[in-house]
């Protein structure tokens, strides 16, 4: 994979997403935030991967998030964009927006600013939703150690790859 455009860890995961998933007949969908569409990037990096990849939701602002996902105003006012209660909603709402059967949601705080005591810079929350399946909303905080905005994003990526994972 070194003719990637992507870090050789990013491609070669996502690589893995997209053979595991072909085989067991799953379409996929992205809902991104702090990513910034580096996890629909490393799907189509992949040959074959427009058999897998639905589409991909780039909700940077909140208001993109309201609008294109439907993510509730309330949550974002009680929880905040990086909250498991965001990322889960985001997630349905790629869900109820796509034909995919799993999507993963991610927001966080990339840096080198806008962290809090609550949510330093590192700190990404996850969420996926598999198609039909009705549960308690599920989500996952990581703080990640990276010294860069770069790193914190590049493991953000990896780290949502492996929840694409069948």
């Amino acid at each position: 994979m070194s003719d990637s455009v992507l870090p050789q860890d990013v491609a070669e995961l996502a690589k893995r997403v997209i053979e595991e998933n072909l085989a067991a007949c799953r379409r996929v969908a992205v809902a991104e935030s702090c990513t910034g569409g580096l996890v629909a990037a490393a799907l189509t990096e992949i040959p074959g991967s427009s058999k897998v990849l639905d589409r991909g939701f780039v909700t940077y602002s909140n208001d993109a998030k309201m609008e294109m996902l439907g993510v509730s105003s309330e949550i974002i006012e009680t929880f905040g964009a990086v909250s498991i209660a965001c990322v889960w909603a985001m997630a349905q709402g790629a869900i109820e927006r796509s034909q995919a059967d799993v999507s993963v949601a991610i927001s966080g705080v990339a840096g080198p600013d806008g962290g809090t005591d609550l949510k330093p810079v590192g700190t990404v929350v996850f969420s996926r939703v598999v198609r039909g399946e009705n549960g308690e909303p599920e989500g996952e905080l990581r703080t990640f150690d990276g010294k860069t905005r770069a790193e914190i994003r590049r493991q953000a990526t990896l780290c949502a790859l492996e929840l694409l994972l069948p």
